[in-house]
């Protein structure tokens, strides 16, 4: 029972906290920031281990591919503009998951972190599934690779916005090239507050991103290590 509590409290807190956001778009409101604040304050507070609530709440987890497969609907949507660009798009997410990576794992050496926690460090581009995934097959912690991908996500969307306004970025193209190459599903999900071209663009520049970094990355970081 335990479990399914654990499931149905964290639908719960994340629906409220999403409902507080459409009336307060304020980024500290963001639900990918509020609701695992809420959640580990709960479970310290209860002293139900980790273990037990994953036992339910891996439900949320496993639903990451279905979500993202259900993207596709506005990329369909928008395609002609997608193909339009297409040149654009995989040239700006190859070279942007190329830096991620190569930025990632040179600050870890530079703070003489060792093998493993570079190998957790580099995928933080991916989304969520991909990059543990990457980070389990290199060697890595696929738990410190989740955080950091979580705080990747969290980055964007708060400088993404300061970034737009600051380089007066006005094309929806480049917006969802942004948010989607930069901070993965956080950023889609950004992105399409500014438009369903920005989202829809997000969208394939999450996937390509996820692609480049699970083709090339075990070669950079061979050539980086």
């Amino acid at each position: 029972m335990i479990p399914l509590a654990c499931f149905l409290l964290t639908v719960a807190i994340y629906s409220s906290v999403k409902r507080v956001y459409r009336l307060h778009p304020k980024i500290y409101l963001t639900p990918l920031l509020v609701t695992p604040i809420i959640l580990v304050v709960f479970l310290l507070w209860s002293q139900i281990p980790y273990p037990t609530y994953q036992l339910g709440a891996h439900w949320i987890s496993d639903m990451i591919g279905p979500a993202t497969v259900a993207l596709a609907v506005p990329v369909y949507k928008n395609v002609e503009i997608l193909k339009k660009h297409a040149v654009t798009i995989v040239a700006s997410v190859l070279f942007g998951s190329t830096i991620a990576i190569f930025t990632s794992a040179l600050i870890a050496k530079a703070l003489h972190l060792n093998r493993q926690l570079v190998e957790s460090l580099a995928p933080r581009s991916a989304t969520t599934p991909i990059a543990m995934d990457i980070s389990r097959f290199m060697g890595g912690v696929p738990t410190i690779t989740a955080v950091i991908v979580m705080v990747t996500g969290l980055t964007g969307i708060v400088l993404g916005p300061v970034v737009i306004r600051l380089f007066r970025i006005r094309n929806d193209v480049a917006r969802g090239l942004l948010f989607g190459t930069g901070a993965h599903s956080a950023g889609t999900n950004k992105a399409f507050e500014f438009g369903s071209v920005a989202g829809s663009t997000a969208s394939i520049a999450m996937v390509l991103t996820a692609f480049f970094t699970l083709v090339t990355i075990s070669w950079m970081m061979h050539f980086i290590l």
